[in-house]
């Protein structure tokens, strides 16, 4: 049985796994943790592996897993399964096709701080004496420990087990911290940002699909300051933004080879 590897995770691929799955194309996504399974319908063509991939063990996954094809639409940040997925795919001569979710246009940004990286913002002076929201994720939560005395630092994280744990190492105490599962709301954020009286939020660039878009809003209206990291810059074999050109990716790879 031929199948597609979906790398999901994402608002993204969930979408993609209910086209797919509409369309007859057997596949099986994976994802990271047992609550992002309830985001795939429950099909006999869609199998929702749970689990951490690295690239060690990813020639057997292809193996075992009878894949033909493999559309990555993982977190736009998630830099190493991406690189990991294009170089085993290279290796073993299967297709690649990156599904990228779409960067905010220009003018939707209007006013805001993008910086390159984590280091720029960190070691620069941008979060001094600031009362700063955090919605990056877990996993760069240490990088802000040396500012917990120079800044006052708040984070908002999706609820788990793992990313409480983070918070906790990284010097955050318990009413600094907010655990929400998105889309968070315009409403909500607005109430959110003036409970905690933040003067900073610091986001990824993750677009619509991430809530980039209502951040911009509610800091254009509360006069709060939003730094945005660039996402990675990543070279792709292919890329798109058309679910229309993925499903015929899908199709052209497995359910026509």
């Amino acid at each position: 049985m031929r199948r597609v590897w979906l790398i999901g995770g994402t608002a993204e691929s969930a979408v993609l796994a209910k086209a797919i799955a509409h369309s007859q194309i057997h596949c099986v996504v994976s994802v990271t943790t047992e609550a992002a399974r309830l985001l795939y319908p429950n099909v006999a063509t869609l199998q929702v592996w749970v689990g951490h991939l690295n690239f060690t063990n990813f020639d057997e996954f292809l193996y075992q897993q009878q894949i033909t094809a493999v559309l990555d639409a993982s977190h736009p940040y998630a830099v190493e399964i991406s690189q990991g997925a294009i170089a085993v795919c290279q290796k073993l001569q299967i297709p690649y096709l990156r599904y990228e979710r779409p960067v905010l246009e220009e003018g939707e940004g209007r006013g805001n701080i993008y910086l390159d990286s984590f280091n720029t913002l960190i070691c620069g002076n941008y979060l001094e004496n600031q009362r700063v929201l955090l919605t990056v994720g877990y996993r760069q939560l240490h990088l802000f420990q040396p500012w917990q005395g120079k800044a006052a630092l708040f984070a908002r994280l999706l609820p788990s087990g793992t990313a409480l744990e983070a918070a906790f190492k990284a010097g955050f105490t318990p009413d600094r911290i907010i655990c929400l599962r998105p889309p968070i709301s315009i409403d909500l954020e607005k109430a959110l940002w003036r409970q905690w009286n933040i003067s900073l939020v610091v986001t990824k660039s993750s677009g619509k699909a991430g809530g980039e878009d209502v951040k911009q809003k509610v800091a254009a209206e509360l006069g709060v300051s939003l730094v945005v990291i660039n996402r990675p810059e990543i070279t792709y074999p292919q890329q798109t933004s058309d679910l229309a050109v993925a499903l015929e990716f899908c199709c052209k790879h497995v359910l026509c080879t």
